[in-house]
C-alpha cells in the first residue's frame, strides 16, 4: 500500500497540469525515445532524468537505455545494407562494453517492418567477451529512408529497450 500511496502523491502533479501535452511524446520520454541525429536534445523530464546529449559520437542517432544509465547510437550504411549499434555510457559519447556471451542486439524497425540480430563487433579497447558495437545487416537497409524502431538486449540479466528514430540530416546522404 506504501508503493500506491507514494505513487499517487507523485503524479497527482501530472493530473494538476491538465491534458496539455501529447500521450505519444510523454511514452517517448520515458522509454528513452531516440532524438535527431548529431544535434543535441533535452529530454522533457525533470529531476536526475533530464539531461541533454550533444552530438552522437558516431554522427547516429542516439537513444536511451535505462533510463540514462546505458545510451545506444544506431547507424546505418545503405551500401552496405549494414546496421551498426553502439552501447555508449550514461555520457552518450563513452563506449559502455558489454558482455557479448550475453547474445545479441535486437534491432526492429517500423517501416518497413523487419527485424535484424545484431552480432558483437568489439572496438579496440573494448575487453576480451565484451562489446561496445553490435553489427548486423539486412537488404532492407540498403532503401536509403529515416528508420525508427526500437534496439533491446540484455546486460547483466536486466532487460533494455529504446526507442529511437533518425531525422534527416545534411551528415546522413549517402
Amino acid at each position: 500500500m506504501r508503493f500506491v500511496a507514494t505513487f499517487s502523491i507523485l503524479l497527482a502533479p501530472l493530473f494538476a497540469l491538465g491534458c496539455s501535452s501529447e500521450p505519444a511524446v510523454e511514452e517517448a520520454a520515458r522509454d528513452g525515445a531516440g532524438m535527431e541525429s548529431g544535434e543535441p536534445h533535452d529530454h522533457p523530464l525533470e529531476g536526475d532524468d533530464a539531461h541533454s546529449h550533444g552530438a552522437a559520437p558516431h554522427g547516429g542517432t542516439i537513444a536511451d537505455w535505462g533510463g540514462g544509465a546505458y545510451h545506444v547510437e544506431f547507424t546505418v550504411d545503405h551500401d552496405q545494407q549494414q546496421a551498426v549499434v553502439y552501447v555508449l555510457g550514461d555520457d552518450a559519447k563513452s563506449p559502455a562494453p558489454v558482455a557479448a556471451t550475453e547474445g545479441t542486439l535486437l534491432l526492429s524497425i517500423s517501416e518497413p517492418a523487419f527485424q535484424v540480430e545484431l552480432q558483437a563487433d568489439p572496438q579496440s579497447g573494448d575487453p576480451e567477451g565484451a562489446s561496445s558495437r553490435f553489427v548486423g545487416q539486412h537488404e532492407n537497409l540498403g532503401k536509403v529512408q529515416e528508420f525508427g524502431g526500437t534496439i533491446s538486449g540484455e546486460i547483466d540479466g536486466t532487460p533494455y529497450v529504446a526507442e529511437f528514430e533518425e531525422h534527416a540530416n545534411e551528415d546522413h546522404a549517402q
